[in-house]
């Protein structure tokens, strides 16, 4: 069986002599093809019918983390605390989301990911947890701590994919983000909890392998559970 092309979403930085890169952490590279995939970085600045195109040559896609949706995306006010906002990507992923769903691709969403998906259907966030989710648990740890560090407990829900996938009923999860899912888009299915009821992981209904976290499983690898999850989205893909 040959290796399933995986399409992984990249994000905008500028070199220290001023010009623009594509990037992407390698942890995410590594986790894909640790499973048995072959890694592709999806560039960002293309127009929709090369979006359309290139999925005809991809067998799954990969939405990563990395800069906030834009509040106008889902209706919301700005935020002082909303950062690193790239309209282009914002305007590549959510055709991408919705484009993958029509062709019928595996996909699996990490951090941004979860939320660029709750958008693209027709979900909403909330800008700034701290601010606006009641009695929330300190998401973000990405300065403070280790990629790798376990900050707080997440609870599956039984039945699931995801829980089928883990083969556990909680675990704990890295967390690295001041953002996550408020209205949960209708055609999307929560099926992973935080303590204090934020949404961390869901599943799109009726299909065959469309899922999306809210950690981050790509530093976690030497987790068997998060291994899993990659090995599960890259057999999907294969199939």
């Amino acid at each position: 069986m040959s290796s399933p092309l995986i399409g992984i979403t990249t994000y905008r930085q500028t070199h220290e002599e001023g010009f623009p890169l594509f990037s992407l952490p390698e942890a995410y590279v590594q986790a894909i093809s640790q499973a048995g995939g072959l890694p592709v970085l999806i560039p960002l600045g293309l127009q929709e019918n090369l979006v359309k195109h290139l999925l005809l040559h991809l067998d799954g896609i990969l939405f990563s983390g990395g800069g906030d949706v834009a509040p106008d995306r889902f209706g919301a006010e700005p935020h002082p605390e909303v950062n690193f906002v790239d309209h282009d990507r914002d305007r590549v992923e959510i055709q991408l989301v919705r484009d993958v769903i029509e062709k019928g691709l595996p996909f699996l969403g990490i951090c941004r990911g979860i939320q660029v998906v709750n958008v693209a259907l027709g979900g909403t966030l909330y800008t700034h947890l701290p601010d606006q989710l009641n009695n929330a648990l300190c998401h973000s740890h990405i300065n403070s701590n280790p990629r790798d560090y376990l900050a707080h407990e997440v609870f599956i829900e039984p039945g699931s994919s995801l829980g089928e996938i883990l083969e556990e009923s909680r675990i704990m999860v890295n967390s690295m983000h001041h953002q996550g899912i408020a209205c949960l888009a209708k055609d999307l299915k929560p099926t992973v909890h935080a303590s204090d009821g934020l949404v961390e992981g869901v599943e799109l209904k009726d299909y065959s392998f469309g899922l999306a976290v809210q950690w981050h499983p790509e530093w976690l690898t030497a987790h068997t559970q998060m291994r899993a999850l990659f090995q599960s989205f890259v057999k999907a893909a294969a199939q």
